[in-house]
């Protein structure tokens, strides 16, 4: 029997466990408050980071523990499904296995490959881009940024509900995510069939720039662009990249799709779920890091909202007061 490297444990620890499930299961499973829980045993719960069986009295942190504490499978098998590679071959006495956990197996479990991610349904796209324009600039976010996401076709309108619709290619430029945002209401949802590992990118100017700002949403990116713009803050001509959420997946995967990026700037929020994540990037090998939360509220568009505000309000006492004088 093979075995994996202490790398490739490593690696398949960093996989969220909601990814997977929505990922690989979301048929298994129905949304139950904040929270997912499985359809044949809702004594599984699943959300962001965690997972717990209450009937077994069993939790975890990460897909890898899902797989062999919940499901039953072997550690090898777990491990090798995350991170898409084959199990190692011993050659020698000195090559030692990872020690299995203890797992308390329901049945059998059928076979990991029989797992397939469902396709990708977009949403249909609107006869135009309106309200989602509308939307964003209420959000203030310039309508120059917008309008060049729509042109790029990282962006657009959808025709029911007229959600925002923020689109993840690969590197053959083939949409395989999609974020969903209500422009009347507080949706927010992935498409079914997303992939975390393409996330929203905002492009620099520079193609061969060597540094990457990751925040949560496309709205927080768009938001970091549009105070660059207006001088809030320093220019940054780098890659922005949204991670969907606060799984690093994205991120892992542009990095191996752009070997040449060596510095990261983690602008994920300013709260426990985002300094949680900046921890973990920070540990990620080969790149150096730097933590810029937003200066104002706890994300991005918090800060460019409050900015704003604060500018009119001294505007228009400055005018009040010019008045006054005259």
């Amino acid at each position: 029997m093979g075995y994996v490297t202490k790398d490739q444990l490593e690696r398949a620890r960093q996989y969220d466990v909601l990814d997977y499930v929505l990922r690989y299961e979301a048929d298994t499973v129905k949304r139950v408050g904040k929270s997912y829980r499985r359809k044949d045993d809702d004594s599984v719960e699943i959300d962001t980071w965690k997972w717990r069986c209450h009937k077994e009295g069993l939790r975890g942190r990460t897909a890898l523990d899902y797989l062999t504490d919940v499901k039953g499978y072997t550690l090898v098998d777990a491990v090798c499904f995350l991170i898409g590679e084959q199990p190692q071959e011993r050659s020698d006495s000195s090559n030692k296995a990872v020690p299995l956990k203890k797992v308390i197996p329901k049945a059998q479990p059928p076979p990991l490959s029989e797992n397939k991610p469902p396709p990708l349904t977009l949403p249909q796209r609107n006869i135009n881009n309106m309200r989602v324009i509308a939307y964003l600039q209420s959000r203030e976010i310039d309508r120059d940024l917008i309008l060049d996401c729509i042109n790029r076709g990282s962006l657009y309108e959808s025709t029911y509900y007229h959600n925002a619709v923020f689109l993840g290619k690969d590197e053959n430029g083939k949409t395989r995510f999609a974020a969903m945002r209500g422009t009347t209401s507080s949706f927010k949802c992935d498409a079914e069939g997303s992939d975390k590992r393409y996330g929203f990118i905002i492009p620099p100017e520079n193609p061969n720039s060597r540094e990457v700002a990751v925040f949560e949403a496309p709205i927080d990116a768009l938001s970091h662009q549009t105070m660059c713009l207006h001088g809030f803050i320093p220019p940054f001509d780098g890659w922005r990249l949204s991670l969907g959420g606060t799984s690093d997946m994205g991120l892992i995967q542009f990095l191996a799709q752009h070997p040449n990026v060596t510095h990261c700037l983690i602008c994920t929020d300013n709260d426990e779920a985002g300094n949680r994540t900046a921890a973990k990037i920070a540990e990620l090998p080969g790149i150096t890091t730097g933590r810029s939360p937003s200066v104002l509220g706890n994300d991005w568009n918090n800060a460019l909202e409050a900015m704003l505000k604060a500018g009119r309000t001294q505007n228009r006492a400055h005018t009040r007061a010019l008045h006054e004088r005259g």
